[in-house]
């Protein structure tokens, strides 16, 4: 019995996760530029690769395995939303413009 559930749980992580996956790389394919490209990418690219990795440390069947696997998680989290800004601003800095539909510009220099 707690082998269906392991495997329903190992399931449904598998599949949210690679939904969030895909919709990450919708965004990068889809949306017009740079700073919303890096938008989808760091936040639901971050989202479905951590819920892949659980799934995949719940999925072995080992404490260790699992333990690294949310060590992994948590590396993302703290790690892929800083690094977008970083390139964000770095690529604010050295000129990439903004779209017209943009309604304002708080990096912009007065």
């Amino acid at each position: 019995m707690t082998d269906y559930f392991v495997a329903i749980v190992v399931a449904v992580l598998s599949l949210v996760g690679s939904l969030f996956a895909l919709v990450a790389a919708l965004g990068i394919l889809r949306l017009p530029d740079l700073y919303t490209r890096m938008h989808a990418a760091s936040k639901a690219g971050t989202v479905g690769s951590g819920l892949l990795l659980v799934a995949a440390g719940i999925a072995s069947g080992e404490l260790a395995v699992f333990v690294r696997a949310i060590a992994g998680f948590v590396f993302f989290i703290l790690t892929a939303p800083v690094a977008a800004h970083l390139l964000a601003r770095a690529a604010h800095k050295t000129g990439y413009p903004l779209l017209p539909p943009s309604v304002r510009d708080d990096l912009l220099e007065r």
